[in-house]
């Protein structure tokens, strides 16, 4: 069973900048693609980054160039680093994984990924 912890989330001001961490259980970094999804109430979850065993990186076009997606394999610990941020990042942000789905896959659908974090918010006020 893979168990991922999220942290990282908090308030920050429209063009600050934030960076979730996801511990995971044991070295999946080689064998599983990760990413990282957010749901705003009253929508949808939809994937926002996700990055493969060889590091191969997929974004959503709302994130492109604001957001970057790592993994720091010796921590077991993916990261999120936003900046940029506008109101419209705000969510809860969950971290997933999956062995069989690639990065695309990940970001196409949250369907795509098996195992899920239990989330950090993030808030961001104009």
């Amino acid at each position: 069973e893979v168990q991922l912890v999220e942290s990282g989330g908090g308030s920050v001001q429209s063009g600050g900048s934030l960076r979730l961490s996801c511990v995971v259980s044991g070295d999946i970094f080689s064998s599983f693609s990760m990413g990282w999804y957010r749901q705003a109430p009253g929508k949808e979850r939809e994937g926002v980054a996700a990055i493969d065993s060889d590091g191969n990186t997929v974004y959503a076009d709302s994130v492109k160039d604001r957001f970057t997606i790592s993994h720091d394999s010796a921590e077991n610990t993916l990261y999120l680093q936003m900046n940029g941020l506008t109101p419209e990042d705000t969510a809860m942000y969950y971290c997933a994984a999956d062995r069989w789905s690639g990065p695309s896959a990940l970001v196409r659908s949250h369907s795509a990924a098996r195992f899920w974090g239990q989330g950090t918010q993030v808030t961001v006020s104009s």
